[in-house]
Formats: C-alpha cells, sequence, structure tokens
C-alpha cells in the first residue's frame, strides 16, 4: 500500500484539521519508501517499541504519543536519538495520531463511553464541530448515562478487564451509586469542572494532579494515563485491520513507566 494511502486512512479517525495548536500530530520521521506492507502500531515511539515493530518486520509505524513536542538536535546519545537511529536505518516512516486521535468522540478515544454503553452523550470540552453529520463535536472527553445505576466497585471491575489498576487512585467522595458518568482517556484531569457541571458523579481520567485531587467535588478515578491510552490505541489497530486489509497491521504492548511500590 502507498504510504500516501495508509496515512490518509488513519486520518479518516485522526484528522489533522482537529489537532490541538501546540501538538505535533502527523508524520514524524520520513523515509525513502513510498509504499508498506506491515503497519505496526504503539502508543510511545520509544526505542523498545520501534525495536519490536521492527523485528517483526514493520515497514510503517504509528505511534499515538509523538516523537518529541519539541524537536531538537540528536546531539547526544539519549532515546530520541536512539529512536531515530532506528528509523532512519530500517528506513521506516514514523506517523502519530495524537490530540488528532484523543479529540475525536466517535473513534477509538471514546472506548470508556463505548464499554459503559453511555447514553445521552455530551463532549466535555468542544473544540471544533462534528466531522461528520449526526457526530458529535469534536473535542476531549465524554459524559453520558449509565444504563442502570452502578457501584463504584462494579465500574472498576469493568475498568480491570481492559487496563491493569494496580497504580491507580480515587480522590473526592466516593458515590453510593453511580448515575452519570464521565471519562477522558489520558491526562483529563482538567476537565474535571466539565464533568461536575454536566452532573456527572464519576470522572475517570489519568495524571490527577494534587490539587485537582484535593478540590474534587465528585469521585476521580486515576487510572492512569498509560493504561487509558494504550487500549484506546489498540482498538484504533483493530479498526485499521479491517480498514486496510489485506495490509498486515499489528500492535506493539508496552508496560507502565509505573509500577506498584513493594517493600521488600
Amino acid at each position: 500500500m502507498r504510504l500516501s494511502e495508509l496515512f490518509s486512512a488513519i486520518e479518516k479517525t485522526a484528522p489533522l484539521s482537529i489537532a490541538a495548536a501546540w501538538d505535533a500530530s502527523g508524520l514524524q520521521v520520513t523515509s525513502r519508501r513510498t509504499t508498506a506492507s506491515s503497519l505496526a502500531l504503539c502508543l510511545d515511539p520509544t526505542p523498545e517499541s520501534i525495536r519490536r515493530a521492527l523485528e517483526k518486520n514493520a515497514e510503517a509505524i504509528v505511534s499515538h504519543h509523538p516523537l518529541t513536542l519539541k524537536p531538537s538536535l540528536p546531539n547526544r546519545p539519549d532515546a530520541y536519538y536512539e529512536a531515530l537511529r532506528l528509523l532512519f536505518a530500517a528506513d521506516v516512516p514514523l506517523y502519530a495520531a495524537h490530540t488528532t486521535l484523543d479529540a475525536n468522540p466517535e473513534g477509538p478515544a471514546g472506548w470508556l463511553a463505548e464499554e459503559f454503553k453511555l447514553t445521552n452523550l455530551r463532549v466535555l470540552e468542544p473544540i471544533a464541530p462534528p466531522l461528520r453529520k449526526d457526530a458529535l463535536p469534536s473535542g476531549f472527553g465524554l459524559v453520558g448515562d449509565l444504563p442502570c445505576p452502578q457501584s463504584l466497585e462494579e465500574i472498576t471491575r469493568t475498568l480491570a478487564k481492559h487496563i491493569d489498576l494496580s497504580t491507580s487512585a480515587l480522590c473526592g467522595p466516593s458515590p453510593k451509586a453511580v448515575t452519570r458518568l464521565a471519562c477522558c482517556v489520558g491526562s483529563g484531569s482538567s476537565l474535571l469542572e466539565n464533568a461536575v457541571n454536566q452532573g456527572a458523579q464519576l470522572f475517570i481520567t489519568g495524571d490527577v494532579k494534587y490539587h485537582t485531587a484535593l478540590a474534587a467535588e465528585i469521585c476521580l478515578l486515576d487510572a492512569g494515563h498509560h493504561g487509558l491510552e494504550e487500549e484506546m490505541t489498540r482498538r484504533l489497530c483493530l479498526g485499521l485491520q479491517e480498514q486496510l486489509a489485506p495490509l498486515t497491521v499489528f500492535f506493539v504492548p508496552s508496560s507502565s513507566p509505573r509500577r506498584p511500590l513493594v517493600f521488600l
């Protein structure tokens, strides 16, 4: 498949038109090749993930997070240098679908809403008109109604089927029952006030800051940036496997940089 066709297919789900102004979505590292017979997807373009993708003969790589938000000279042998070295040596391009994916609530970024079967959906922070007629506005985070009231334990048990919650944390008052749920994959604690204003009793996101947790008026579940977006990227991979067949498309899993504290 031509790389131009491959990237165009990705941009149907993660259009560059909805990227945040500060973001670096799109082509990160070019290559001389113009076609690819296999595509790897990963959350972070770390040297380890790139190496594993290349070992499985990937001829193009799509990551969720950009290689860097502020390009700099590769003037020291760090992870940035090693990622570039691996890509250049293999002549493999790297493309990032970052806020372009996050801001499309109709795509994999809405996986939590889909998993919990939320209805009456609204976007927590709209940033652009809908991508198609009768769709939700483009933007970050979702809030909606559960099919029936659920306890916090029931909700976390469902979430644990998909992501590792071993480093997660709860903040704010614990509800007796949840009927309206807000969620935002990745780092969405800045949307807490929006979730409160939309009537949510629970907000699931990652990277909750201390003062956000301290002031939380509703229950706030920091489920971890890695787990929430790893699952989002995996679901993007599943969609592309179907969309780009017979192109070989595979996912490169990774581990959270955080780990539970264990006393020896």
